[in-house]
């Protein structure tokens, strides 16, 4: 049992690092796209308005909204599958284990949120981007880890991958409490159905996946047309799928198996494509210094350093947890810096923060100046440092 669950997380981890060199690909094209010629097609794609209507309910919405609230959903509802079999039987699933990873990922929340609420604090057109550099980039945190092959142990991409989920569980609280917009009690009514409905198909013991896909698109529509953000309703249906069912079999875990590489290498990289095109025309260094690029990166960089290798020290010095095993401080600091690789969701809170076309351009230059340093920063430190094994062996006799 324990080799299978191993062999899972390598496979889980392998996909993964693959999945980081892919979305590095879609950021770059995406850079490409916006800096070249092909500036207007890459623009007119994004605002393709794409409409689905049945009777008298309609979605109407330019594709890039569209890849926001409705791909990210299925994202979002992989990463719903991943915390509840973290939760109920993986990395999560005892005190012991969720420690050491729960003490940094708070850290590496509030330190980030922090060091932004600093250089922004007054003012109040920016400041509701605070959660920005609070998120941090699993595939591309672990892509580079992957390039460090036995630089990085095992031990340590286990820390990261714990960091990161529970950094997601934080993630998906700040955007229900305070991302939404004017809230619609009727839909609002209806999602809270759907959700009664999901349950009790879980306590009923149904099996099938399918009726929990039917009812949780309608729960997507509600939640879309409610108010509150629409990647939501992912994370609400993910939780009701059984993880093992009477005949032996596990519905959630099959789910997770067959969206993982289609999450990976399709969903994230046509979000990185249509989120990460920031235009260089006329950039100066005054941009970058400007509070609200600034805050993010900053908060990145060195909030997110702060943040979880300070939490982690702290703990760890009063007794509250244990350091992992053949593990150095120097390459837990590494590591911090690797947890400063936003992307992703950073990018994706930026949009439910602003609306201001000018105020999203200086957040996606922030996080990808901010994900970059953090990105080659970590790399560096843990490709060169010696592990506490190695410093072992060269210390005097």
């Amino acid at each position: 049992m324990v080799k299978k669950m191993g062999n899972a997380l390598q496979e889980f981890i392998a996909q993964e690092t693959s999945a980081g060199i892919v979305l590095f690909c879609a950021a770059v094209a995406a850079m490409i796209a916006i800096n070249s010629a092909l500036n207007p097609y890459y623009l007119a794609f994004l605002d393709i308005p794409v409409a689905v209507q049945f009777g008298g309910l309609e979605i109407a919405k330019p594709l890039a909204l569209w890849i926001n609230d409705g791909l990210m959903a299925i994202f979002f509802f992989l990463v719903g599958l991943e915390v509840k079999r973290e939760l109920l039987e993986g990395q999560l699933s005892s005190l012991e284990q969720a420690s050491l990873p729960a003490i940094a990922a708070v850290g590496g929340m509030a330190l980030p949120a922090a060091v932004f609420v600093y250089f922004n604090w007054n003012i109040a057109e920016n400041i509701n981007g605070w959660a920005i550099p609070a998120a941090t980039d699993i595939a591309f945190a672990l892509g580079v880890l992957a390039l460090l092959g036995k630089h990085a142990p095992i031990s340590l991409k286990i820390l990261l991958l714990a960091i990161a989920i529970i950094d997601d569980i934080g993630a998906i609280i700040i955007i229900a409490l305070f991302y939404t917009a004017e809230v619609s009690g009727f839909s609002l009514l209806l999602a809270g159905a759907g959700t009664v409905l999901l349950f009790t198909m879980n306590r009923m013991g149904v099996i099938r996946t399918a009726p929990y896909i039917l009812v949780g698109i309608f729960l997507w529509i509600c939640v879309l047309k409610s108010g509150v953000h629409a990647t939501l309703a992912g994370v609400i249906a993910a939780l009701a799928i059984p993880l093992n069912a009477k005949d032996g079999s596990s519905p959630l875990k099959h789910l997770e198996h067959f969206l993982h590489p289609w999450t990976a290498f399709l969903v994230l990289p046509i979000f990185a494509f249509a989120n990460a095109g920031v235009s260089l025309a006329g950039l100066q260094i005054a941009d970058l210094l400007a509070p609200l690029a600034l805050g993010i990166a900053a908060g990145l960089v060195v909030g997110k350093q702060l943040g979880v290798f300070g939490f982690m020290f702290v703990a760890t010095k009063v007794g509250l947890v244990k350091r992992p095993d053949g593990v150095s401080w120097l390459q837990l600091y590494g590591l911090a810096c690797l947890t400063g690789i936003g992307f992703t969701m950073s990018l994706f809170i930026g949009n439910l923060a602003f609306v201001d076309p000018d105020q999203i351009e200086t957040v996606k230059l922030g996080v990808i100046s901010g994900s970059l340093i953090s990105g080659v920063l970590g790399y560096c430190l843990l490709r060169y440092c010696p592990s506490s094994n190695e410093a072992k062996v060269t210390q005097p006799a």
